[in-house]
């Protein structure tokens, strides 16, 4: 019986060892990383601290400016006055019924521009009259600043509620469908295509393929609609002023310029932006890293 030989025995081993180093790297790839190794502390720390010192060191630049005396104090006021006036917002109560006043007619603006703006960017992406015909209105509707919107609203509704969510409509609206828009131009053209060779209608492939394929980039698309909504709101109540409205954070920004009073003024513009990066941290981030890490597109922060 013939003998193997020795050296095609090395060379089978080799390969096998080397197939086995490729196969065993390949799995390192595909083995999430650790994120405890640096500890909760070092996380904690590294997330929170960069953002309180930024916070702080506005706040001694702003104090400084104001110690130097470079405008007088009706146009500057000291951090602790617009302390003192968010303060006494907190301890009457006010600042509940100031962001509720706001925060919910944003939320239910949004909402009702969702609505509206999935089918009209579904039908801009996929139909071509459709995309030469509407699509240029609704991206000057994107660039027209919407407070042009309010006179226009105030006279069609009146100082009411419809007035406010005409003009947090079309301030919203064309952000969100051309987001959508985007998002479904970059996904690859195969795509669909296989889709329809597995039997998708066109209704399931929207469903199934093409709208979970273009969420990450409809996710831009939704965090600019939202800061067109808030925008939007804003720049309403700040003109749109009435008893009967309820008193929103744009109306007190407005008591504060009627009365003067720029530590009022500097105390609104503060609570608006509080607003602002609260949602962002607390609603888009999240999804936005949850839809990312399950694609693969990022690692968990």
């Amino acid at each position: 019986m013939p003998q193997p030989d020795t050296t095609e025995l090395q060379d089978r081993v080799s390969t096998d060892s080397y197939a086995g180093s490729v196969e065993a790297g390949l799995d390192a790839l595909d083995t999430p990383v650790n994120s405890n190794d640096g500890g909760l502390l070092r996380r904690i720390v590294s997330r929170v601290l960069p953002p309180v010192g930024a916070i702080v060191l506005f706040v001694v630049i702003w104090q400084l400016l104001w110690a130097a005396a470079f405008w007088p104090e009706f146009k500057l006021p000291a951090p602790v006055d617009v302390w003192s006036q968010i303060w006494q917002l907190v301890t009457t109560g006010k600042i509940v019924e100031l962001f509720w006043v706001s925060v919910h007619r944003a939320v239910i603006g949004f909402a009702i521009s969702l609505l509206i703006a999935l089918p009209l960017g579904l039908a801009i992406a996929n139909i071509t009259v459709v995309r030469r015909g509407v699509g240029p209105l609704v991206s000057g509707l994107q660039s027209l600043p919407s407070v042009a919107w309010v006179p226009a609203a105030i006279l069609w509704f009146g100082l009411n509620d419809r007035a406010i969510y005409w003009v947090v409509l079309l301030g919203a609206v064309p952000s969100i469908a051309n987001g959508l828009v985007s998002g479904l131009d970059q996904v690859p053209p195969i795509l669909p295509r296989v889709g329809k060779a597995l039997g998708a209608g066109r209704w399931g492939g929207i469903r199934y393929i093409l709208l979970p394929a273009a969420l990450p980039g409809f996710l831009g698309g939704l965090k600019q609609g939202w800061a067109f909504s808030w925008r939007s709101l804003m720049a309403a109540e700040l003109i749109a002023t009435s008893p009967d409205l309820g008193e929103g954070l744009g109306q007190y920004l407005h008591n504060g310029m009627s009365l003067s009073d720029i530590s009022m003024v500097f105390a609104g513009v503060l609570l608006i932006f509080v607003v602002g990066v609260g949602i962002e941290l607390l609603v888009f981030r999240p999804l936005e890293n949850s839809v990312l890490r399950a694609r693969g597109l990022t690692r968990a922060t």
